[in-house]
């Protein structure tokens, strides 16, 4: 059972068509990310998932399944049951979906190993509690503070020019979300050793943060909970007219403004979050 009836459908379609394709191949299916974590909101969540196989797939055979699947909002990452005892940074490349498509180089991350050990839930397959799951805190910490810089500070760095796709993003609502819940995510694992689910993390981020943010924050929050931030153009538009509109939603006036104090508590985050790791010793 899964918490939403979108969910048990996408599920079921997807270990349908695998059957079909490949009987036997997927033994072991979970769920991680926002189904797991509590915070699945319907209109916009993706539905992440952890497939096991005993031995490596061919690619090709998970080409034809998530091309008859396609565009469902349903992305994870292929492993064996050997690959769940093991650190990620030492098993190279494996297979990634996203809806219809596939990337055979996609890079595992520690994120998903902690997340399915402790809030993984079970579609097929012995419960994550009865597997040996590979979960270092120290190589976790170590991976996100790596990805402040990595992957937030250069889309911080990139979303600063406006004319650019990420500064347009961040116009609207979802890089608002994106954005803000994103690197907050990072700052509770560091803060806490925990994982924390979009809403879970900027609820930390009010806590964690000085008044001065707290606007930006229960921004993100309203959206998330609006579940109506999509990464489309339909989406931008809808909403920068949330700033203007009667009543006004928004809790800013003008989406450029909104825009800088996302921008700018997501530097503020992300040089605590360094701070963070460097207040570890490990």
């Amino acid at each position: 059972m899964t918490p939403h009836p979108k969910i048990d459908a996408i599920v079921e379609t997807y270990l349908s068509v695998a059957d079909a394709e490949a009987p036997g191949l997927v033994e072991g299916l979970y769920l991680e990310g926002s189904a797991a974590l509590g915070d699945y909101q319907p209109e916009t969540s993706d539905v992440d998932f952890v497939a096991v196989t005993t031995e490596p797939p061919a690619t090709g055979v998970l080409e034809r399944i998530h091309t008859r699947l396609g565009a469902h909002p349903f992305q994870g990452i292929y492993l064996t049951w050997d690959d769940l005892g093991r650190d990620p940074a030492e098993l190279g490349e494996r297979p990634q979906a996203e809806g219809c498509r596939l990337n055979r180089r996609g890079e595992p991350n520690p994120v998903t190993w902690h997340t399915l050990a402790r809030h993984g839930l079970t579609c097929r397959g012995p419960k994550p509690e009865e597997l040996e799951i590979w979960n270092d805190p120290g190589a976790l910490a170590a991976w996100i503070d790596g990805n402040l810089d990595g992957y937030w500070r250069r889309l911080v760095t990139r979303a600063s020019r406006l004319v650019s796709p990420w500064g347009i993003t961040c116009l609207g609502g979802y890089g608002t979300v994106w954005v803000v819940t994103g690197v907050s995510r990072l700052h509770y694992t560091l803060a806490t050793g925990e994982i924390a689910s979009k809403t879970a993390a900027a609820l930390h981020a009010l806590e964690a943060f000085p008044e001065r943010w707290h606007r930006v924050v229960n921004e993100a929050l309203r959206l998330r909970r609006d579940d109506s931030a999509q990464p489309s153009l339909s989406g931008l538009v809808s909403g920068l007219g949330e700033h203007f509109g009667t009543p006004r939603r928004s809790l800013y006036g003008s989406p450029f403004e909104r825009r800088r104090d996302v921008l700018n508590f997501a530097d503020q985050v992300i040089t605590a979050g360094h701070r963070l790791y460097q207040a570890r010793g490990d």
